[in-house]
């Protein structure tokens, strides 16, 4: 039987580096070299840099006009006006020229009179040195310009060659192997011309940590990825801990019978730390192979991405002689939603993160370690620490940011419904300098989140079954006497998603008790809308099979039917259309955002509604088809219902 990886360790993670590093020790030594200083940008001098010359390298005029002997414009004035000769009292100059005794000043162009070709007149007595740069003013002979462990900027080039430095000494870039392991995964351009390959996961992870070791200062050589095979990624490993400075290896350090990395690594070298107390990302392994840091990094992308910044970045960074900041940075923020997490680990949970009412909101979003795109969207990491069982909704904790503050300053933070026009929205804002943070939780939620004061919107499509009427009595309930206002948005057909050839003959709700049906969360006004059909139909929540299999996007939804893990599932035509799948029209809705009337005047609320109004956005609708836009961008006042009109 194939030999599992029981044994993983749960170390803090801090323990771990540290563990890590200590073991590395000596081992862990940048090497240097001397480049030309035109070829040093983002490069980390090796020592001290001193300047081999003054500059200027001699008095120099500071502006254009004349030079003159301060002494001899004594006394001139508005009513006593001065003469000065060319030869004797001036010379012409130009910013930059030098300056030579006996002259000690220079009075601007703008400020002389000609009276003839050698004569001028001048109002105004110059001082000495007026105008003049004298010999290193700048730079001194001698004087350091750069310190020891600096990284290199644009304006640093320029002051080291005016200060005569051509050539300088900084650390070598570390060459960095490689390696993307797994017999199931498959180059991106391998699945683009084979896509019939079955169950093929394309590779991406590598090209990541590619990207970060340029980021971090290292020479990256990425290899074409290596099967399951015990002896080939052993003579692979072998090869490069002795070509290279380090190695990654990705995938194959979890429990599974085919990963072989910790055996591997066990038997080439010495593995310090195999599974450390983070999630995502336990199962790292923390090696040394010939002396050289050899770590295995998990193959979920979230735990791929954490593995790295935690442990690979901060060895990276020692290699490249670059001073490491570990600290990312840090705010207190409040949590829009209870998160639950286990005792065992310190958790990373990823965060969309706003200003509201003049407190910072992080809503979390996904939480799965292969939920990549959550990299993409989120704004940064809660972090839940090590023996805490989660934070309660409404409760501060820390965030570490890697989006900018001033750029959450411009957000406005949209928790509730889905709709792939907030993903166009977010798109045109983003040219304008104001940002979109959407997390999607559905109708319901997001107007509790609007209560709350978690959010500045909050998108919603909640339908009265007993009026017809959309989003006022929801939100006149739960706002009570408190005046809100609805941005109008658009109108949409929601209906039923099915595949494009309608294999079982679903014609409408009724057929849904035949088939596998994916439902949207519980709050979302799409799943209001279905049980609204269903009211009509007679037909019992309980009959239809998979009312209880949930997705939290329309296009989660089409997504389950096109692949075939359901045979339908409620949501908007534009949704189907993005996939080529059928569709069938069951009804008209619209489709707001609540707010708060204070909302209205803030500077990115007012781009939000801006946005809503264009006809750049009015064009996009109708290339995505499935919407109307009659009253797009308009404000509806609620005034809200006391508990004596209710």
């Amino acid at each position: 039987m194939a030999k599992r990886n029981l044994y993983l360790t749960n170390i803090p993670v801090e323990e771990a580096l540290a563990k890590y590093l200590a073991a590395l020790g000596d081992h862990l030594v940048p090497g240097f070299e001397e480049i030309p200083v035109t070829e040093s940008l983002d490069r980390v001098t090796r020592q001290a840099v001193y300047a081999r010359c003054c500059s200027p390298l001699y008095n120099a005029a500071a502006m254009d006009g004349i030079a003159v002997i301060a002494a001899a414009t004594a006394g001139a004035r508005e009513n006593n006006p001065v003469t000065l000769v060319h030869g004797r009292d001036f010379v012409v100059t130009d910013t930059g020229d030098p300056i030579y005794p006996p002259y000690d000043a220079v009075i601007m162009a703008e400020d002389i009179v000609e009276l003839a070709a050698d004569t001028v007149q001048i109002r105004e007595a110059a001082v000495a040195w007026q105008y003049i740069r004298p010999i290193g003013e700048d730079i001194v002979t001698g004087e350091m310009i750069l310190p020891g462990r600096h990284r290199i900027r644009p304006i640093d080039i320029g002051v080291l060659l005016a200060g005569g430095i051509t050539r300088i000494e900084v650390y070598t870039k570390p060459a960095v192997a490689i390696f993307p392991t797994g017999t199931e995964i498959v180059e991106p351009d391998i699945f683009s011309r084979e896509s019939s390959i079955p169950g093929p996961i394309i590779e991406s992870n590598t090209r990541m940590f590619e990207a970060q070791t340029v980021q971090g200062g290292g020479a990256p050589t990425r290899f074409a990825p290596i099967p399951d095979d015990y002896d080939l990624i052993r003579e692979k490993i072998a090869k490069a801990a002795a070509e290279f400075d380090m190695v990654i290896v990705n995938a194959g350090s979890s429990a599974g019978t085919g990963d072989f990395t910790v055996h591997v690594l066990r038997e080439l070298g010495e593995v310090i730390v195999h599974g450390v107390a983070m999630k995502p990302g336990k199962p790292v392994i923390l090696a040394m192979v010939n002396n050289k840091p050899v770590i295995g990094i998990p193959g979920y992308p979230v735990s791929a991405y954490l593995a790295w910044e935690k442990f690979a970045a901060p060895v990276l960074g020692i290699l490249a002689g670059r001073v490491i900041d570990s600290e990312a940075a840090t705010v207190e923020a409040v949590i829009a939603k209870r998160i639950v997490s286990s005792l065992k680990h310190r958790e990373y949970v990823r965060v969309k993160v706003g200003r509201v009412d003049g407190k910072l909101v992080a809503s979390p979003l996904a939480r799965g370690a292969g939920a990549a795109m959550s990299l993409v969207r989120a704004d940064g990491f809660c972090v839940i620490d090590q023996n805490s069982e989660g934070i309660e909704a409404g409760a501060a904790a820390r965030v570490e940011l890697y989006r900018s503050l001033s750029e959450i300053e411009r957000t406005v933070v949209s928790i509730g419904s889905h709709d792939l026009i907030l993903d166009v929205i977010a798109d045109m804002m983003a040219g304008g300098n104001t940002f979109l943070a959407s997390a999607h939780v559905g109708s319901m939620a997001g107007l509790m989140a609007l209560l709350h004061g978690e959010c500045h919107i909050a998108p919603t499509h909640l339908l009265n079954g007993e009026t017809g009427e959309y989003n006022v009595s929801y939100i006149n309930e739960i706002f009570k006497e408190t005046p809100m206002a609805l941005i109008k948005g658009v109108g949409r057909i929601q209906g039923l998603i099915i595949p494009k050839e309608n294999p079982l003959g679903i014609t409408g709700v009724a057929d849904l008790v035949s088939c596998r049906y994916i439902n949207r969360q519980r709050g979302a006004g799409t799943r209001f809308f279905l049980d609204f059909c269903l009211k009509q139909k007679g037909i019992a929540p309980e009959q239809i099979n998979g009312y209880d299999h949930e997705a939290a996007t329309h296009m989660a939804v089409a997504a389950a039917v096109e692949s075939g893990n359901a045979d339908a599932g409620m949501g908007i035509s534009s949704a189907a259309a993005a996939l080529g799948l059928g569709f069938i029209a069951l009804g008209n809705e619209e489709y707001d955002f609540a707010v708060h009337p204070r909302f209205l005047e803030l500077p990115q609320v007012e781009a939000f509604i801006a946005c809503l109004k264009s006809e750049a956005f009015h064009r996009r609708l109708t290339e995505l088809g499935g919407y109307t836009r009659e009253h797009c961008g308009e404000i509806v006042r609620i005034q809200g219902i006391s508990s004596c009109q209710k």
